[in-house]
């Protein structure tokens, strides 16, 4: 997570796969409509559904919750500007990433190799 982590009365998230609404509600100290709504309103957030409706958090959602709370709350953006801002911050770590791969799978020339290992290949068939 990002600056929302550092912030010092961030509730430790129990290591547990699913949270019912109510657990993410206690979590955060929101009411269990104020979740709800947001849904409505962050599209990116979108919690399983039980077999008997009931919402279940994954720990993603939960810190999401956590980032949405304190764009909302305490930087005080309106909800269109926390929406554009989680947009915004999810295409720089998407590029950041694609970035990062691409290093990654050509962090030497890979030319050279591969004529290297053409010239085996031609010598093999003369």
């Amino acid at each position: 997570m990002t600056d929302v982590a550092l912030q010092s009365g961030t509730p430790d998230i129990p290591d547990k796969l699913y949270f019912k609404i109510g657990e993410v509600s206690d979590l955060l100290g929101v009411e269990p409509y104020v979740l709800r709504f947001w849904e409505t309103e962050f599209p990116v957030l979108q919690p399983k559904k039980s077999g008997t409706g009931h919402r279940l958090y994954r720990r993603k959602d939960v810190e999401l919750l956590l980032r949405i709370k304190h764009l909302l709350y305490e930087k005080r953006y309106t909800i269109e500007g926390a929406r554009q801002s989680l947009e915004s911050e999810g295409r720089r770590v998407k590029a950041r990433r694609s970035t990062s791969v691409q290093q990654e799978l050509f962090a030497t020339d890979p030319w050279p190799e591969v004529r290297r290992q053409l010239n085996e290949i031609l010598n093999l068939l003369k």
